[in-house]
């Protein structure tokens, strides 16, 4: 089975230092996507349907709040499974995060081995 994981960041070295940190998945079967902005990410998810997406919450066109609210509560994908990724860490944007359906919260810098472990237990890889 064919798994998809869209990385979306407007930063390019965010989005290669993730890509990175997963690049052991590519033997699992794991295709990568990416986007900069969000109207992208967007565009992708509907196209691709991509199992996990790592989203940046602050970006141009439309942030990751915003995308992810769509996702989940538009478009209904439920099994998308987003992780919200943002440089703010107070408890508001948190709540705001599970507001708009995101699954997990994570605030940058992260750790690479919770990113990975988080991509594992998503995508079902042991």
């Amino acid at each position: 089975m064919e798994r998809k994981l869209l990385i979306v960041d407007d930063e390019p070295h965010i989005r290669m230092l993730i890509e990175q940190t997963l690049e052991e998945l590519e033997d699992e079967d794991v295709s990568f996507l990416s986007a900069d902005n969000g109207e992208t990410a967007l565009r992708i998810i509907k196209e691709e349907k991509p199992q996990l997406v790592f989203l940046d919450v602050m970006m141009p066109k439309m942030n990751g709040m915003e995308v992810c609210r769509q996702v989940k509560k538009e478009l209904q994908l439920d099994d998308v499974y987003i992780v919200l990724l943002t440089a703010k860490g107070q408890e508001f944007d948190r709540q705001r995060g599970h507001e708009v359906g995101a699954d997990v919260y994570m605030t940058k810098p992260f750790d690479p081995e919770v990113i990975l472990a988080k991509a594992k237990e998503v995508l079902e890889i042991p």
